[in-house]
């Protein structure tokens, strides 16, 4: 049975619709807008709007009686770290991952055109582990959390990074051609994860899931890691749906509202 909504709930999400409205709308609005386009009464909407005020989160215009959000939410913003805040965030969501499989389980950020790991669960008493440490950097197209970015990018983003990399060979696995590549990024996006099948270390294999922000960007990947010989199709397949549930309630913290 779901929760009941308590009043003081109902009233924060009523104060937190003002406050994005406002910050969507891109121009200051009116007491009447504000309420009719939010579907509230106008006493209550300038009730919350009184205290958007008083804390200083918004301004009205004395002559234009209009309202819009001060400066104030960018100051604050720029004390998040963002690289920080994602890596506290998912690390719990990871933890549950690497009991769930069984595997380590790595969080990947972009940094220009890498994958650069920011945390590491490492399962204690496995042997034969395939795991990055904290710092490590890869290259995106032989790479499970890369190739996730690199089926993001736009057409035109895509095409600027394969003319300016060299795909160096790493391995019998590793894929080198410009046509190969686009293949794998297309079934990437219809299946929604992506394997590095020993593209960059033989008997190391991967499956690597996208994490997305508020916006709807992919600001990072978490990838499950172990060696070919564990991490079968007939392991993984069963555990696929769970794992993308997890990844996506983890992206759900983040904001975003819009995963299936």
């Amino acid at each position: 049975m779901a929760a009941t909504k308590t009043q003081g709930n109902q009233s924060g999400e009523k104060l937190l619709a003002i406050f994005e409205y406002l910050i969507k709308a891109q121009e200051p609005r009116k007491l009447q807008e504000i309420s009719q386009d939010l579907g509230m009464n106008a006493s209550t909407t300038l009730r919350f709007l009184a205290t958007l005020v008083n804390c200083g989160y918004v301004k009205q215009n004395d002559e234009t009686a209009r309202y819009e959000p001060t400066l104030k939410v960018c100051a604050l913003a720029n004390n998040i770290n963002t690289e920080d805040l994602l890596r506290r965030t998912a690390k719990p969501f990871m933890n549950e991952i690497s009991k769930y499989i069984g595997e380590s389980v790595c969080l990947g950020v972009r940094v220009e055109d890498k994958v650069v790991y920011t945390e590491v669960i490492k399962v204690k008493n496995q042997s034969l582990m395939a795991v990055q440490a904290v710092g490590n950097a890869a290259e995106m197209y032989c790479n499970g959390i890369g190739k996730l970015f690199l089926a993001h990018f736009s057409e035109e983003k895509l095409n600027a990074y394969i003319v300016n990399h060299d795909f160096e060979k790493y391995t019998d696995y590793t894929i080198t051609k410009t046509s190969d590549l686009k293949k794998e990024l297309d079934a990437i996006r219809t299946r929604g994860f992506a394997y590095d099948n020993q593209e960059r270390e033989v008997g190391a294999r991967c499956l690597a899931f996208p994490i997305y922000d508020a916006n709807g960007d992919m600001v990072g990947g978490i990838s499950v890691t172990g060696p070919y010989s564990r991490l079968t199709d007939e392991h993984v397949e069963g555990k696929i749906d769970e794992i993308k549930r997890i990844v996506n309630e983890l992206s759900k913290s983040l904001g975003c509202s819009n995963l299936s």
